[in-house]
């Protein structure tokens, strides 16, 4: 007799996004935009932010998403697409529709609207070099496009659970960041992966922002960099990702919250002394170095019991390490007296 036993990430049927609600994307997306305003303490807008200005702002009557031939002008790379699906990073039902995914966005470096998908496309992304320095044998600098050579493409469905409280689910493209571990040969004393994303205020107007650290900077152990479920994306939904969902490249940790999977990455620094992240040196009480998805330890400021789907608006309960804990809890036995799940 066969048994399947569901992985805990994977949703129930009921989940999956109703056509109905797929087409009145318009209505979809003024309703996700109406969500709470949060402010730090200081007055700065929280990982996650948002302002009013969106309410007012659809995605056009053609679709927020950037179409294949569109991603061809500006991507080399889309004949590559679509990569072959890994089955083993699935969800039950659909993933959350292209054009609200592609949409509805957090991207500080061109403003704290969620409706910033237009201002990003002025972000060149060829050519894009990626560094790759620290505490490795010999470090050295690689095209984007000879970085995807390299590496086993593929594509997995992962759930992504945002710190406000939101989330979705989608087919990303890329490569295992632990491919590019193995690529860095780092030394026997690196510690942790300091993650460094572009910086390019004269097309990023939100890198204009004299109050927030730029570049942004993100970290992890070289465990978690290690770990299966760590995933470098170049694309989504079958082709390159759009620039406003961090193309050309950034990374995927589905079981922690969206702040620490940055965007428009250059730079990977092996080290030994753990990184201070972007909103970690912003506001060190709320958004910590771990960020583990966890129901039962509240943000300062709000409740992490619920999420909202972006798509349906439904209200469910979020899931220790969003649904992967079976596979990264083992990742920090021995670290209890750390804030894990901030």
């Amino acid at each position: 007799m066969l048994i399947r036993i569901k992985r805990g990430w994977e949703l129930p049927e009921s989940a999956a996004t109703p056509e109905e609600v797929f087409r009145n994307r318009r209505r979809i997306i003024k309703a996700a935009a109406a969500g709470p305003i949060v402010l730090g303490a200081s007055g700065l807008l929280a990982a996650c932010g948002e302002d009013e200005q969106v309410a007012s702002e659809a995605a056009p009557e053609t679709g927020g998403a950037i179409s294949s031939a569109q991603a061809s002008e500006v991507d080399p790379s889309a004949g590559l697409y679509p990569f072959k699906r890994n089955l083993r990073y699935k969800i039950v039902g659909e993933p959350t529709p292209e054009e609200i995914a592609t949409t509805y966005n957090n991207y500080y470096e061109f403003g704290s609207s969620k409706n910033i998908w237009r201002k990003a496309q002025a972000l060149p992304i060829r050519p894009w070099t990626v560094a790759i320095d620290g505490l490795v044998e010999k470090p050295f600098e690689i095209g984007i496009d000879d970085l995807l050579a390299k590496m086993p493409l593929q594509e997995r469905l992962y759930r992504h659970r945002c710190v406000e409280a939101w989330s979705m689910a989608v087919p990303w493209s890329g490569f295992p960041l632990k491919a590019l571990v193995e690529l860095a040969k780092p030394l026997a004393s690196a510690k942790y992966v300091k993650l460094v994303s572009f910086h390019n205020p004269e097309v990023a107007s939100g890198q204009s922002a004299p109050w927030y650290p730029w570049p942004y900077v993100e970290g992890v152990t070289i465990e978690e960099a290690s770990h299966d479920l760590a995933f470098l994306v170049t694309g989504m939904y079958g082709k390159p990702g759009p620039k406003q969902n961090g193309a050309p490249l950034r990374i995927a940790l589905p079981w922690k919250y969206g702040f620490k999977s940055s965007k428009g990455l250059v730079r990977f620094e092996f080290t030994d002394q753990r990184p201070v992240s972007f909103w970690e040196e912003i506001q060190p009480r709320e958004y910590g170095f771990w960020a583990n998805v966890n129901p039962e330890v509240s943000h300062p400021r709000w409740s992490q019991a619920m999420e909202t789907d972006i798509a349906t608006q439904q209200k469910v309960p979020t899931v220790l390490y969003n649904g992967y804990g079976e596979e990264v809890a083992d990742l920090y036995t021995g670290l209890e007296g750390e804030k894990l799940f901030m």
